[in-house]
């Protein structure tokens, strides 16, 4: 069984003892539990649901796992002739969840 959910503009399809990252939410520490209600798909033993834009009464709940980061970006700008140099970096903050149940 697995399902489409739709997470922070993005469609990510996850089955039922997956571990995944998303986006930082604020506020969520290891052993929550979230909710993710925008369901675009659900495939099980009664065949594929699909929703309009999303499946009514579907979720699938997940279990967050803790915080960890993402490799480290840098951001370098150079202006040829000008003397201009900036170097910055960057790394993003993820939710690792694990998808404990998906409710059709």
């Amino acid at each position: 069984m697995y399902a489409i959910i739709q997470e922070d503009g993005k469609q990510i399809k996850v089955e039922q003892g997956q571990e995944l990252r998303i986006d930082f939410r604020v506020g969520t520490s290891a052993g929550d539990a979230l909710t993710f209600d925008q369901v675009l798909l659900v495939s099980g033993e009664d065949g594929v649901k699909i929703g309009k834009p999303v499946v009514d009464g579907a979720s699938v709940k997940a279990e967050v796992v803790g915080v960890e980061r993402g490799e480290k970006l840098v951001i370098q700008k150079f202006r040829r002739r000008k003397n201009s140099r900036t170097k910055t970096g960057h790394r993003q903050v993820y939710t690792k969840v694990k998808i404990s149940e998906i409710v059709a």
